[in-house]
């Protein structure tokens, strides 16, 4: 048990030996399966870990021009943007940094796939499909949901995109298994596999939990395989979740107890700032050496430090009394966290650190107010 106690808080740590544990098991999928597996950066972007990403991944996924030129500077590799849509004025530069840009409908292709091809002329042209076929938990994270502004469905399909295009992509999945992506396939196949002559590659989108115990790994190597096999093309996945997940935490300390009918901690983090799918998910975040309310001597609600009434992680007990400047560790804190962190009430963004393999820690960015203040006029 890695002893964090003397760390300035807030912060997220990650892993260097987890965070490698991951990336050998989506190696393994590459080599057995013949994919290829790129980090989508919305769900994991601490580019200081880049160099050991790179060694095992194809490349970066963008949902734009920033995260475009973050994955062209940082990474190095393979850059595959896709955006709901494009601006006129960032599509040539999104051209000259990227390896394949994918569209959303075919009015957005005709607009400016000619145009993406003249500055770019290596460049892959993609459409994002929707399979309409979704098995997410929640609704907020179903790409496939009801009047989804994601993807082309088969009734909008503009068979004249096929004279522009080397691929497709669908995404569809939200932390989940081979088995929703082999439901998945069959319906996109029988919607759009008489369109896959003459492709190079499909991409099967994210939200593959490749890394969470208990995936069926070999059978996600299989789908892959025999997808190849019957359609000849190139298959990516783009998983961002399961390059972060269980990589690492964020360490917090106490700033107060109050009392209001239970006891409640109040912390130097908060859920609405720095654990955003803690609320929006919504999930109860697990908290090292704790129990669920009530199953230890001492219970206590975590509060955020911000002025809003449900900044709340939730309820936890301990063996022992909390007291001021205790650390808490809130787990698996390393993916869809910092990337969507906020100022709000100008509290304090956490630092980021590495836990090295040699058992020391670097920290690698802190924040300040002028982070704060630069992001206002």
């Amino acid at each position: 048990m890695k002893n964090f106690e003397n760390i300035k808080t807030p912060c997220y740590i990650c892993e260097e030996e987890l965070l490698e544990k991951n990336l050998k098991l989506l190696d393994h999928v590459q080599k057995e399966s013949g994919a290829k597996i790129i980090l989508a950066l919305k769900g994991f972007a601490m580019w200081s870990t880049f160099p050991q990403v790179k060694e095992y991944l194809h490349g970066c996924t963008a949902s734009g021009l920033h995260e475009a030129k973050l994955a062209f500077e940082k990474f190095g590799k393979e850059v595959h943007t896709y955006s709901p849509a494009y601006k006129d004025e960032d599509i040539d530069e999104i051209a000259q940094i990227s390896d394949h840009v994918v569209f959303n409908s075919p009015s957005q292709l005709f607009k400016y796939s000619d145009r993406v091809k003249k500055i770019n002329p290596d460049v892959s042209i993609s459409l994002r499909i929707n399979p309409e076929q979704s098995a997410s938990p929640k609704d907020i994270y179903n790409p496939c949901g009801i009047y989804s502004r994601l993807g082309t469905t088969l009734a909008n399909f503009d068979e004249e995109v096929l004279k522009h295009i080397n691929g497709l992509n669908f995404h569809a999945l939200c932390e989940q298994g081979a088995d929703e992506l082999e439901d998945v396939l069959v319906a996109f196949e029988e919607k759009f596999s008489k369109y896959f002559k003459g492709l190079k590659y499909i991409n099967f989108g994210g939200g593959h939990h490749i890394t969470k115990k208990g995936y069926d790994v070999e059978k996600l190597i299989k789908i892959i395989k025999d997808f190849k096999s019957k359609y000849n093309v190139e298959v990516y996945l783009e998983p961002g979740e399961a390059i972060g997940w269980e990589t690492g935490v964020l360490v917090s300390s106490v700033l107060d107890i109050v009392h209001n009918g239970m006891d409640i901690a109040i912390l130097d983090t908060s859920a609405e700032a720095h654990m955003p799918d803690t609320l929006a998910m919504p999930y109860r975040a697990d908290v090292r050496d704790s129990g669920e309310a009530l199953e230890k001597e001492f219970t206590y609600r975590f509060g955020g430090n911000t002025c809003l009434a449900g900044d709340i992680m939730g309820d936890y007990s301990f063996d022992k009394v909390l007291k001021i400047g205790d650390k808490v560790i809130f787990e698996d804190q390393i993916h869809y966290t910092f990337v969507k962190n906020t100022t709000f009430n100008g509290i304090k963004l956490p630092s980021l650190a590495i836990y090295r393999k040699d058992g020391t820690l670097e920290v690698v960015k802190e924040f300040g107010y002028e982070d704060y203040r630069n992001r206002l006029s």
